[in-house]
């Protein structure tokens, strides 16, 4: 079966730390750009950070410092360090696939993880 499994989601105090994982199934994550995106409550969803085939990133730039994106090639997952989180970081987590950074439709996505930070 061809997916994304989001999974690290949570409920963390504010300041601390998760680790966002997306494995794929079904397909090479290194055919792909991986993307991360979240939705928090009644808003929109934003793309938040990408890394390319070739393991560049890039990210929003209210996250810059905060979130780190990598990826295990080995392990066929994409990860999303967050750090210093934030109430306003609550939100689901997406991952998706496309073929490159730039573009805005998506091959894969996976259902998300709720993250929720809070004292």
């Amino acid at each position: 079966q061809t997916q994304l499994v989001e999974s690290g989601g949570g409920f963390v105090q504010i300041g601390g730390s998760l680790r966002l994982s997306c494995a794929a199934s079904g397909f090479t994550l290194t055919d792909y750009a991986i993307k991360w995106f979240r939705q928090a409550p009644g808003k929109e969803r934003e793309e938040i950070s990408c890394i390319t085939r070739g393991g560049n990133a890039n990210y929003a730039d209210s996250l810059k410092g905060r979130f780190t994106i990598s990826r295990d090639n080995a392990k066929n997952t994409v990860y999303l360090q967050m750090n210093s989180l934030k109430p306003e970081d609550t939100a689901v987590y997406y991952c998706a696939a496309s073929t490159y950074c730039f573009q805005s439709s998506m091959a894969y996505w996976g259902k998300g993880t709720l993250v929720t930070v809070s004292s």
